[in-house]
Order: structure tokens, then sequence, then C-alpha cells
């Protein structure tokens, strides 16, 4: 990876927050924020699906930026439930070296 891109997230989130609250006619993180909790995750869900047709396409550069957009709408949601991008790495973090079934295993207990 290369040096900065953690950094580039966490601009974003602290860009996102600083936006909290304000016009949403001039801001599109204030708009989405302003709306309900179903609405911004009906947004998650048509970002999801625009890059699972992205990846069925095989354009590589039209995948990289529906992911984009994906992850940026997923950080719009973590900052409304307070959290962020480092919450997220320090999941994976604590799942690294973990086999994926043990895992979700661990999950149900």
């Amino acid at each position: 990876m290369k040096p900065g891109l953690y950094e580039t997230l966490e601009r974003i989130a602290a860009t996102i927050e600083e936006r909290k609250g304000k016009d949403a006619k001039t801001s599109y993180v204030a708009q989405l924020l302003s709306q309900n909790e179903d609405a911004l995750l009906k947004k998650i869900g048509e970002e999801a699906t625009e890059t699972v047709l992205a990846a069925k396409g095989g354009e590589r550069l039209a995948l990289v930026r529906e992911i984009a957009d994906l992850w940026f709408h997923c950080l719009i949601v973590l900052a409304r439930h307070g959290l962020g991008p480092g919450d997220v790495l320090a999941e994976l973090h604590r799942r690294e070296g973990i086999s994926g079934i043990d895992e979700k295993a661990g999950r149900r207990k």
C-alpha cells in the first residue's frame, strides 16, 4: 500500500464530521445525514448493487470507482453512528490470521 493512503481515509472521515449539520443545499454529506437512516441505507444498497454490476462487467476502473463510492457512503454511515475508518481497520486487524470459518463460527457464541 502506498504511504499516506490510510491518512486519506482519515481526512475523508474528518471532512464528513465537519460537514455534519451544514446546509444540505450546499453539502452532499449534510444532505445524506439530514435524511432518515433508511434513506442512507438505501443509498448503501444502491452503491453495493452498482459494485456488483461493475464486477460482473469486468471493467477494472469501473469496479474501483464503484467501490470508492461504496466506501465513501459507508464512511458516512459510520460517522452517523459515531464511528470511523479506524474502527473498521481495528476489527480487520483483530481478524487477521484467523480463519474466516473460525471467525464466523465465533460470532455465533
